[in-house]
């Protein structure tokens, strides 16, 4: 059983390294890590804690990240985004970048895929026959190298796929057989995935025109959630748009957004 000492060192960690609050945690800590620090031979888990903090490799760090961050997502999660996505932002985009021809839109969460595939489905949708003439490949990041290699390989089962429109599961994805569905190559070339801390700086070289960074923030303190905030706001174009969770919120007396409605903001025109 985890000491309170070990709690706190472990609360202290995830806090410092990835803006993560899990000071209200400790059952979970506790539940999620127990048996793998056993599985890995450390009596303690102050043991296994200098471990992590000496391990060169960052193996061990990333099994921490791993075990402790959770990612629970599913297809069409929050639809009614998708659909302002569509029916707002994608023509307001396609008027105004009618020239390049270039789309910029970063998923931050992108847990096992679902999210950026759907964005990715319904950008595809919207083009239609012009798709091939735009570059709006979508950058999908998240903190956990383990559900990026979930949504790199793209492979669901019937349940995960239960509400998707038909023609979407025809199109997106082939039949493996056992049950099991996996994105087709086509739509896989339209996500780049890369696993990112968003507490670092962020390093795109142009602004984004779409931010989603959904259900991600529950885990962050008020400071924390402000400064990230910030960082969206500064790497979007004029204009852009960022979604959240619809549980979350925005502190609207400090947030430079222009609201929309509750979980979509914009970047207000003109501003650099």
């Amino acid at each position: 059983m985890i000491s309170e000492e070990e709690f706190l060192r472990i609360a202290a960690h995830m806090k410092q390294r990835y803006g993560i609050d899990m000071h209200q945690k400790k059952v979970i800590i506790n539940g999620r890590l127990e048996n793998r620090i056993k599985a890995e031979g450390f009596q303690s888990f102050d043991a296994f804690m200098n471990a992590v903090e000496q391990d060169k490799s960052g193996r061990l760090e990333k099994m921490l990240v791993n075990v402790l961050t959770t990612n629970h997502t599913y297809f069409m999660r929050e639809f009614e985004h998708f659909e302002y996505f569509k029916n707002v932002v994608l023509p307001w985009l396609k008027h105004r970048e009618s020239a390049k021809k270039d789309l910029r839109v970063w998923c931050g969460a992108a847990s096992s895929g679902e999210e950026p595939y759907m964005i990715a489905m319904v950008m595809a949708d919207f083009f239609g026959l012009e798709r091939n003439q735009w570059d709006k490949k979508l950058l999908a990041t998240d903190l956990s190298t383990k559900v990026l290699q979930q949504a790199m390989a793209g492979i669901y089962n019937e349940e995960q796929l239960k509400n998707l429109p038909e023609q979407w599961k025809r199109h997106f994805f082939r039949a493996l057989g056992t049950g099991q569905y996996q994105v087709t190559e086509e739509l896989k070339r339209e996500v780049i995935f890369r696993q990112f801390n968003l507490m670092n700086p962020f390093p795109f070289k142009k602004k984004m025109h779409t931010v989603f960074l959904r259900n991600v923030m529950i885990y962050f303190d008020e400071n924390t959630k402000r400064e990230l905030v910030q960082k969206v706001y500064d790497v979007l174009e004029p204009g852009g748009y960022f979604f959240i969770g619809t549980t979350e919120t925005l502190d609207r007396s400090s947030t430079p957004f222009q609201i929309i409605q509750p979980s979509i903001f914009r970047k207000r025109e003109g501003n650099g």
